[in-house]
């Protein structure tokens, strides 16, 4: 398995059992209440009508009209988005979220990684991850529709705070803009994302998926989530508040801010290894990076009684 966020196992093995917090990724650590769902949703194959009215809400959450597609997470469409023209030139925006390479190389693509925008330009297929992990890097609109590429990825499974910056109104045959519902919605284990497209690549897409690509679970709460537009505003609201009282803990330990999203921070410390081992010590688990020996990202804690324990690993309070 590749180095991912989320990996308690390996803090377990190094640090032991307990009661962790697990701030190594960026999921809302305060999910949507999961409402009781209809005996069906469990006993039953999910049905097309669920599937339409699912994709009805969340285009209407998400501001589109474009074709789209329901998956088990943005991690299925990732891995579906190599096979679906033969292997050339791709170009990913870096450094990201690693899957996007791996499995684009994995399928027999030759994969560069560039550091600019503009470097995208000429590609077979080009990958931005909008806004980026782990350094929460934006990239304009105007920019990446200007891209001179065959066809355009953008990964907006961090958009969810700031859907004004979100491309997927435009989503078309050339650009492909992918959804994630368990990050914001807190509900990761749900294995629900989404995307968008012109009409003939989605159905390539629903073709390589199969008939039941979502659980009926996911499909009921999945529409009762994305149509909660009072949870969502009051979401974002609350993620603004939480992430600025990370940033003031983490001046406090003399780490300077290098980015983020609101849903997770990134943090330039002396040495990230020692970071990350101070606060695994208290069971507060982290996410460092192989190529970068000071960065290390920070999800954002859930309860107060989470919040006082960063705070105490801190030195804050």
């Amino acid at each position: 398995m590749r180095d991912h966020g989320g990996n308690l196992d390996e803090a377990r093995a190094r640090w032991g059992q307990g009661d962790w917090i697990d701030l190594s990724t960026g999921i809302n650590r305060q999910p949507y209440p999961v409402p009781r769902l209809s005996p069906a949703a469990w006993t039953n194959l999910p049905t097309a009508s669920a599937m339409a009215a699912l994709m009805e809400t969340a285009a209407t959450a998400f501001g589109t009209a474009a074709p789209g597609l329901a998956l088990a997470g943005a991690q299925a469409a990732i891995q579906m988005i190599p096979l679906l023209e033969q292997p050339g030139l791709a170009r990913v925006l870096a450094p990201t979220y690693n899957e996007h390479a791996a499995c684009l190389r994995q399928a027999g693509w030759r994969v560069e990684e560039v550091s600019r925008l503009e470097e995208l330009s000429g590609a077979d297929l080009a990958v931005v991850v909008n806004p980026n992990n782990p350094d929460g890097r934006r990239c304009r609109k105007e920019d990446l529709l200007g891209l001179q590429v065959g066809r355009l990825i953008v990964d907006e499974s961090f958009a969810d705070p700031v859907p004004e910056e979100s491309l997927v109104a435009k989503a078309n045959e050339r650009l492909l803009v992918l959804r994630s519902f368990g990050k914001f919605w807190g509900l990761a284990g749900l294995r629900l994302g989404f995307a968008y497209g012109g009409a003939d690549v989605i159905r390539r897409m629903s073709g390589c998926a199969g008939p039941w690509p979502v659980s009926g679970p996911a499909l009921e709460i999945g529409r009762i989530a994305l149509g909660d537009r009072d949870w969502r505003r009051q979401t974002v609201r609350r993620l603004s508040d939480e992430a600025a009282r990370l940033d003031t803990l983490a001046a406090s330990a003399s780490w300077t801010p290098a980015g983020g999203t609101l849903l997770f921070r990134l943090y330039d410390t002396p040495n990230a290894q020692h970071a990350q081992d101070a606060l695994a010590r208290r069971h507060i688990w982290t996410r460092r990076f192989p190529y970068s020996g000071t960065w290390l990202r920070m999800g954002l804690p859930g309860t107060e009684s989470e919040w006082q324990r960063v705070v105490a690993a801190l030195g804050g309070g």
